[in-house]
Order: structure tokens, then C-alpha cells, then sequence
């Protein structure tokens, strides 16, 4: 297998994965659950306004988001996926309720007439009510009422009603984790939609909107047959992967002999050039990074315990939960991050035996914008969970709820220029390596390749917007867990 053999097959296996990443987004964006203008009732009532819905977004991400409980099972699980939770609570009230106007109490029914009720009660719910030409979807009297008493519900558990004070506890939710009323009101309204995707039926099919999940017997979400079909697919498709590059190497493996290494190090007797001593001060940072993310992530691992403090303290007052994991998270990225920003500039000079000019300089720069990010960005995140910013700048200089993307859009820009400023002194040094016609090139064409990567995928946290469909944000967020963060 020649080189050239080899890089043909790495272009045309990254081209047919973006292919595959390409085709799947234009369908989320073809296929998003439908966003409304408004939730009324038959009687006219308007229960929501879409754009109630839409800052209710935000205020379900200024409170931390994913780092509390989830939405459509992205994020954390010390609360709930609050849409499980929605759904759940929702039928058995709309079950009592149905009950109720028969005279009858449920719980106390047989199970041949409970399961009366609960045909009605999943007509109900998976019956697909959006009207596409005026953009609304319709609630009955009955599942109106008991949106408002959910919301009622979310209200107190959120805010700081003693009688949910164990629950909050169990969840670590701090007691006025919403303090304004208003913000409270939108993001029952968000609850409301996300939960109402999870149980209407797409048109013309008998699966939801998120493929029937999350799992509820009561309202007929069970895992689809395709969805099980395309899971175990999928395994057998990475087995079979795994197999052949096994059967390959074990194929064509060559018998390796110690001529084939350097006798030495070659970076042994190395004398280091002046920006190359800069990045020391990296590593130190890194280990300190280390250290905060530990304590950090103790923290965090503490309030799955004591969901209101830490040994008797009550830390969720300056340092609930939603932080302390928001900071982990995103203190592993930043040392992680940090290391390869330090190792690229030390080893480009190291590699080619050249020092740019003014490289010194940009190193040093470089770790001064590094330092304005991590601490701007985790200062922003703790202002925004503790409900000190509003939902605008929340967004851009505070917690933007989505996880492994916690930080606001202001920091992720500057990130991202940092980062291409790091791929800009890294490759002027690598320059000279570069022009060498030997077969160490490939290797360093690689590299330059895997930095490019580094830097260019953090762009796509920036291809959703403030109130984006959660659909097609998640989509893009994925792209950053799963290509840049892994």
C-alpha cells in the first residue's frame, strides 16, 4: 500500500462520513418537530405563544440546562428528563380526570376498565393537532387544565415552595433556581412543547416526533421496530468494520526489525528555542486545571448524595450543582485543550529546527487569551445559573445550557480564534518540515491535517443560534462532542 493508495482512502473515507453526517442533517432540518405560533385549546383559549416557547428555551438554559436533568434525553441525571417526567405526570392526571367525570376514582378501578381510560388517554395524546397552514396546535379543555396545573407544579419545584424542598433536595435543584416568575411561565411553556413531541405521532406515521421516546407503556411509546432494527445493525456494521482491519493487519503484517527505529532520541540533545521554553507556563496551567476539575468534579459526585450541600454545608447557596458539573465539563476541555495547544508550538520548532519570527510573542499572546477565556467563560456560566443575567446576555456571555458547550457564545469565539491562532504559529513553524521530500512528510501532512480538524470542528457550536429548534442546535452540538471534544 503506497502513500498515495493511503491517502486516497483516507480522502474518500472522510468524504463518505461527511456525506453520511450531511444527508442525516438536512433531514433533522427537513423533519424537525414542528414549531408553533401558539398552543390554544378548542375553546379558543391561548395557552402559549410560540415565542413564549422559544425564551423558554433560554430560561431552561440559564438555570444550567442540561447540566439539570434533560430534555429528549440530552444531559444530566441527577433530575430527571423533565419530558419523561412531564409525560408521566400528565397522564395520570388526564387518567384521574378522565375517571373523575364518570364518577369514578382510577386507582381504585380493575384493570379491564383502567385500560379503558388509558385508550382514551393515548387517542389523546398521540393524535398529531398541528395545523401546518396556521401554525397551531390544539389542546382539549382536559389537557389544558392539566398543562396549568403542571406548570403550577414546575413553578413550585423550581422556585422555592417548602413543600418541594425534599424533592429539590433529591434532584440537586437550589431553592429559587428560577427567581423570576415570568422566566418561570416561559419555560413551562417550553416544557410543554418538548413533552408534547415526545407523544404526538408524526403525520401519516405511528411513531412520535423523537421515535417514540422516551420509553411510557401508558402512552404507547415503545421502541419502534426500526429503531431496534438499525440499533443492532449498526453494531454488527461496526463489528464487521473492526473485523476486516483486523483481518487487513493480520493479512499484510510485516516483520518489524530495530533498524526501523532511531538509535536515539532524537529530541534527546535538543536545545530548546525561546518559544518553545514559552510553553512551560502552559503545562503549569494545565496541572492546575487538573487539580480545579478534580475538586470540581468531587463536588459534583457529592451532590448525587446530599443534593443540598457538601458534608452539612449548604454549597448549593454560592455553588450548586449545575456549576460544579458546568465547570468540570468544561475544565477537562480546557486542560485537555491546553496540553495540545503546548505540545503543537513545543514540538513544530523541535521537528522542523526552526524558530519564526516573533514566535515567542504569539505564544505568549496566545496564553494570555487562553487565560481571559477560561476564567471569563466559568465567571459567566456562575453569573448566568445564579439568574444575575438576562436571557440575551445569558446566551452570549453566560451558561448556554447545552453540555460540553456550556460556555457563552462570546467566550466560543474566542475560543475558536484562539484556536486558529494556535494552527497559524504552529504550521509557519512547520513550514520548512513540510517542503522536506522524505517519507516523515506524510506523517507531519497528518498532523497538520488532525490540527486543522482541531481547530475548524469547534466551528460548527457555532451554526445554531440563541433560539434555534433544540432539534437542529442538538444537531450541531453533536457535531462538537463527537468530532472535537472525542
Amino acid at each position: 500500500m503506497t502513500a498515495k493508495k493511503l491517502w486516497i482512502w483516507l480522502g474518500a473515507t472522510v468524504a463518505a462520513s461527511f456525506l453520511v453526517l450531511i444527508f442525516f442533517g438536512v433531514e433533522i432540518y427537513r423533519t424537525a418537530p414542528p414549531f408553533p405560533e401558539k398552543i390554544v385549546t378548542t375553546d379558543g383559549e391561548t395557552l402559549y405563544e410560540g415565542q413564549d416557547i422559544k425564551d423558554g428555551q433560554n430560561a431552561w438554559q440559564s438555570m444550567g440546562g442540561q447540566t439539570v436533568g434533560s430534555i429528549w434525553g440530552h444531559g444530566a441525571y441527577i433530575a430527571p428528563d423533565w419530558n419523561a417526567d412531564y409525560l408521566h405526570r400528565e397522564s395520570m392526571l388526564l387518567l384521574d380526570l378522565y375517571a373523575q367525570k364518570d364518577g369514578k376514582v382510577y386507582k381504585d378501578l380493575p384493570e379491564e376498565e383502567q385500560a379503558k381510560y388509558q385508550v382514551q388517554l393515548r387517542k389523546e395524546l398521540r393524535a398529531n393537532t398541528f395545523n401546518q397552514q396556521t401554525g397551531v396546535i390544539t389542546f382539549s379543555p382536559e389537557r389544558a387544565q392539566v398543562a396549568k396545573e403542571l406548570a403550577n407544579y414546575y413553578s413550585k419545584l423550581f422556585m422555592d415552595d417548602p413543600a418541594l424542598e425534599q424533592t429539590r433536595t433529591h434532584y440537586a435543584i437550589p431553592k429559587n433556581a428560577i427567581k423570576d416568575p415570568a422566566r418561570m411561565a416561559q419555560m413551562n411553556a417550553f416544557f410543554t412543547w418538548t413533552s408534547w413531541v415526545c407523544s404526538t405521532n408524526r403525520p401519516n406515521d405511528d411513531v412520535t416526533y423523537t421515535n417514540n421516546w422516551p420509553y411510557d407503556p401508558l402512552i404507547g411509546n415503545h421502541p419502534s421496530t426500526s429503531l431496534q432494527m438499525w440499533s443492532g445493525f449498526s453494531v454488527l456494521m461496526l463489528l464487521f468494520g473492526v473485523g476486516l482491519l483486523v483481518y487487513y493487519h493480520a493479512r499484510n503484517k510485516e516483520e518489524e526489525t530495530s533498524e526501523t527505529f532511531p538509535t536515539e532520541d532524537p529530541l534527546r540533545n535538543m536545545k530548546p528555542t525561546p518559544s518553545m521554553k514559552a510553553t512551560l507556563k502552559y503545562i503549569w496551567i494545565v496541572s492546575l486545571l487538573i487539580i480545579v476539575q478534580m475538586i470540581s468534579g468531587v463536588i459534583t459526585a457529592h451532590y448525587g448524595v446530599e443534593g443540598g450541600g457538601f458534608f452539612g454545608i449548604p454549597l448549593d447557596v454560592v455553588l450548586p450543582q449545575a456549576i460544579s458539573r458546568s465547570w468540570h465539563v468544561q475544565l477537562a476541555i480546557f486542560w485537555i485543550a491546553t496540553s495540545w495547544l503546548a505540545t503543537g508550538l513545543y514540538i513544530a520548532p523541535a521537528v522542523s529546527g526552526y524558530e519564526p519570527k516573533y514566535q515567542r510573542l504569539g505564544v505568549n499572546v496566545l496564553f494570555v487569551a487562553l487565560l481571559i477565556v477560561v476564567l471569563g467563560s466559568l465567571a459567566g456560566q456562575w453569573m448566568g445559573v445564579m439568574q444575575k443575567l438576562g436571557l440575551v446576555e445569558n446566551f452570549y456571555f453566560g451558561h448556554q445550557g447545552y453540555e460540553y458547550i456550556e460556555l457563552g457564545r462570546f467566550w466560543q469565539i474566542l475560543l475558536l480564534v484562539g484556536l486558529f491562532l494556535w494552527l497559524f504559529l504552529m504550521v509557519r513553524a512547520l513550514i520548512p518540515a513540510l517542503k522536506r521530500k522524505d517519507e516523515s512528510r506524510h506523517l507531519l501532512l497528518l498532523f497538520v491535517l488532525s490540527s486543522v480538524a482541531i481547530a475548524a470542528f469547534y466551528g460548527a457550536g457555532l451554526m445554531y443560534g440563541r433560539q434555534t429548534h433544540m432539534a437542529i442546535a442538538e444537531y450541531w452540538r453533536w457535531w462538537v462532542v463527537h468530532l472535537w471534544v472525542e
